[in-house]
């Protein structure tokens, strides 16, 4: 049988396997917050050619996780309270009609989706015992799953796109606020109570819980950044190429 694969279609697949690993690196602070993103350094990093790695770039300039500087290249974008506060606040917005547009186009499959995705998370550890924080990729996984899960049955193929956007821009926040000494033993509880005013169709309620759930990291992340809470000492730092220090 002839291989009908294309060069097209293999650099295509390179580009998106290296823009997810590239992205999922930035929202766990693998590349840190001002970074410079030299294209050698990354090459190194995750042994593959320039050209993907560029576009890869581009890309994740369109979703606001790299800054492109003029002339100079790339740049994991500088994290602040005044973005995360803007971010925050188009968040909750966009989220607010997305779900209640679920809840009034949402039907049994999108219900079942619901439950099946709330059953998996319960089911992960959020910090399993064998694990770095920043490692805990199933539960990651299982997380944004069952949020997406929320508003799958909004209807629009842009609301959900934003809905992605600004779930992995706010996640690099959520991680700073995770890596730390900081429990929120009720997280778990969090989320089921979201999933049952979302399947009871109560979007007033629904709406309210999803808003608190994201503004309490916030708290966390301010209570890191003021010192009242300490994080555990870092891994590894970055160097200037884009690639970890020992």
């Amino acid at each position: 049988m002839l291989n009908t694969t294309s060069s097209t279609e293999i650099t295509r697949s390179r580009t998106s396997d290296i823009y997810h690993r590239i992205r999922d690196d930035i929202i766990r602070g693998q590349l840190a917050p001002g970074l410079k993103l030299k294209i050698d350094g990354l090459r190194d990093r995750y042994d593959v050619g320039a050209t993907p790695i560029r576009e890869a770039l581009s890309l994740l300039t369109a979703d606001g996780l790299v800054e492109r500087l003029e002339q100079r290249g790339f740049r994991v974008p500088e994290v602040s309270d005044a973005e995360f506060d803007e971010l925050l606040a188009l968040r909750c917005w966009v989220e607010e009609r997305a779900v209640r547009q679920a809840i009034q186009k949402g039907g049994k499959e999108w219900q079942e989706g619901i439950v099946v995705a709330g059953f998996h998370l319960s089911r992960t550890p959020r910090i399993p015992p064998d694990l770095n924080q920043a490692a805990n990729l199933e539960y990651e996984r299982c997380h944004r799953t069952f949020h997406q899960s929320l508003v799958a049955a909004c209807g629009s193929n842009i609301l959900r796109r934003l809905w992605s956007q600004l779930y992995n821009e706010a996640n690099r926040y959520r991680y700073m606020a995770r890596l730390s000494a900081y429990d929120r033993p009720d997280v778990m509880s969090e989320h089921e109570q979201i999933a049952a005013a979302v399947l009871a169709r109560d979007a007033d309620l629904a709406v309210r819980l999803l808003v608190a759930h994201y503004r309490r990291t916030g708290v966390l992340l301010r209570l890191t950044k003021s010192g009242a809470v300490e994080p555990p000492p870092a891994t590894a730092t970055s160097s200037d190429n884009g690639t970890p220090s020992s």
